[in-house]
């Protein structure tokens, strides 16, 4: 007597990692973002700038180091779902904190230094990390497109980009926290010392500062007028993160670096749909065609699911993987991290004078 064709269709389901298993999977991760959310909402994570996202990749590697190895059969499937699909869905939605119109608030001058620090700042970082440090040009990607655009956020859209495993990016998202963390404590501190007005400050900081999350604590605490002109600068040089993973994505495969190995002839051009999916939400916000109220629940969306695929990106991040990577990532961080902090301020203090 055979089967009942349900239970072939079920098992061809599982198979294939549409049934059952995906759903355990968002469960598990939705738990681990969720969790990450709300301690992003207190009061102390808060005042250190740790953000949901941040936090859902740290909760993620404790997970998938303890318990998740002994889940993963069942919860796989829906985990890498979280990590490559939501990934990209949360990106383009991301678009809604944005409109075309951010630009015009920080003038010519906000949009000079941020396109000047982001090509800089990455060029740096791909023949650094590469010539002196010796690490893999995905490894450069991530570091230096995290420290160049937004943090965690840019680390995670270049992933598909520079198609790097987790342990890679987790590294990469390691020294963004790091770094990030100290830049809010250092800054306010040099406010004193380097002979910017509050507005100027401001835009130093949202163009060399790594996480929004970062910006706004760091401006916060020169001022409302730091503050005010922190974020906007800082959402202009978010806003350039779709145009420079085209760019990233058309010159890496140009010279070959995409392929399977490190030799690999070059790939076939493709562009990141996800990044032009960005822009054209940005596009649609700008028209104020959307309501307010339904573009911040679509940006509430975007940070959840951003949140849920760190989360499972920690989750595949092993322990062992990053020791192997080594203190090299975190020098470059580091070289990257100074040459924002100095090279930053001489920008800065180049276009206070000529504007």
């Amino acid at each position: 007597m055979s089967a009942h064709p349900t239970s072939h269709l079920s098992a061809r389901l599982l198979e294939r990692g549409k049934g059952p298993t995906i759903w355990w999977g968002l469960i598990l991760v939705a738990v681990i973002g969720g969790l990450a959310y709300w301690c992003a909402g207190l009061a102390f994570t808060q005042k250190a700038g740790l953000s949901a996202l941040t936090l859902a990749i740290v909760l993620g590697m404790l997970a998938g180091n303890t318990v998740f190895p002994a889940l993963s059969a069942q919860a796989g499937a829906g985990v890498d779902f979280c990590k490559n699909r939501l990934l990209r869905a949360g990106i383009i939605l991301f678009g809604f904190r944005l409109t075309l119109q951010d630009a015009t608030a920080v003038g010519l001058e906000g949009i000079v230094l941020d396109a000047v620090v982001i090509l800089s700042v990455f060029s740096l970082a791909m023949v650094v990390g590469h010539r002196v440090f010796k690490l893999d040009r995905q490894t450069c990607m991530l570091v230096g497109a995290g420290s160049a655009i937004c943090g965690a956020a840019a680390v995670m859209a270049m992933e598909p980009v520079a198609r790097a495993p987790a342990h890679k990016v987790s590294v990469a998202v390691a020294t963004v926290v790091v770094f990030g963390s100290i830049s809010m404590f250092l800054y306010p501190m040099l406010f004193p010392l380097l002979g910017l007005s509050p507005h100027e400050f401001g835009i130093y900081i949202g163009s060399t500062v790594h996480e929004v999350a970062q910006v706004v604590a760091a401006g916060d605490s020169v001022g409302v007028a730091a503050a005010n002109s922190a974020v906007i600068t800082k959402m202009l040089r978010v806003m350039m993160l779709a145009p420079f993973l085209i760019l990233v994505s058309w010159w890496a495969q140009r010279r070959g670096w995409l392929g399977k190995g490190e030799d690999a002839q070059p790939a076939k051009a493709s562009v990141p749909w996800f990044a032009i999916g960005f822009v054209l939400v940005v596009c649609l916000n700008s028209t104020g065609l959307i309501p307010p109220q339904f573009a911040s629940a679509l940006v509430e969306v975007s940070t959840l699911l951003l949140v849920m695929a760190m989360a499972a990106l920690g989750l595949r991040t092993h322990a062992s993987a990053i020791r192997q990577a080594g203190l090299a990532p975190l020098a470059l961080a580091g070289v990257l991290f100074t040459f924002l902090l100095v090279g930053g301020w001489a920008l800065n203090m180049l276009v206070a004078r000529l504007g």
